[in-house]
């Protein structure tokens, strides 16, 4: 069971994105040659792979084994909530996870008439620009906020905003004519876990989006944190 316990927290702080063998030692106060044992086995079974600078990240095989269970239940609590904040705001919501350097649409719901910004279940945006990105790094640790920062459309004086008010907004940052506003959920721990987003046109959103939208986004994303935390069942 020890061994399990500890793989389990490799994994566990590698849910922030990449990790070099001395931050995995930090995050998880391993000895770091049991860290580069435990990683070094779970790449083998490709629980964990490795980038192109050598750094550790979640492998392709949690993924297989998410979508054999048949239903993720974080996208199944959300899609009411993207409804809901879909018809309220006029705009088309987004769910967004972050998978190491990108972040990934996981659930929608798109305007259904007019002109909308379409982001397809599935789709993989950058890290670099937009409110939810903004949000998926806002609350990260020290070094790997630095990190993330590097080559970012936004600056840590943003992100620090962002931690004040609980959201993000972003006017033509990932696309031109685009706005977006996003807010964090938090899974059972209090960590953010995933962020809630609308978006649409510039010319409908205005330039500050987020003093007409951002209660309604920050409502959503706290009936979705108050799901996952009363949900048994729910990982981080």
């Amino acid at each position: 069971m020890g061994v399990l316990d500890k793989a389990a927290a490799v994994l566990d702080a590698l849910e922030a994105g990449p990790q070099t063998l001395a931050q995995l030692v930090t995050a998880t106060h391993l000895a770091r040659p049991t860290a580069h044992r435990l990683a070094v086995a779970l790449e083998y079974h490709r629980f964990v792979s490795r980038d192109n600078e050598g750094r550790f990240s979640l492998g392709p095989r949690l993924g297989e084994l998410s979508s054999a269970t048949g239903e993720d239940r974080l996208i199944a609590a959300a899609n009411p909530v993207l409804i809901a904040l879909r018809d309220h705001t006029g705009e088309s919501s987004q769910l967004y996870r972050r998978q190491g350097d990108q972040r990934i649409c996981v659930a929608n719901a798109e305007r259904t008439m007019g002109l909308r910004d379409s982001i397809p279940v599935g789709a993989s945006l950058s890290m670099k620009a937009g409110s939810a990105a903004q949000v998926l790094l806002a609350w990260e640790e020290p070094d790997q906020l630095h990190r993330g920062l590097q080559g970012a459309s936004f600056t840590a004086t943003n992100l620090s905003a962002v931690r004040r008010r609980g959201w993000a907004q972003s006017v033509g940052e990932r696309e031109a004519g685009v706005a977006s506003i996003s807010a964090p959920v938090r899974g059972p721990s209090g960590r953010v876990i995933a962020a809630v987003s609308i978006s649409g046109p510039l010319e409908r959103m205005g330039r500050q989006p987020g003093r007409v939208h951002s209660a309604a986004v920050v409502a959503a994303a706290g009936r979705l944190t108050d799901v996952l935390q009363t949900t048994e069942g729910i990982s981080e």
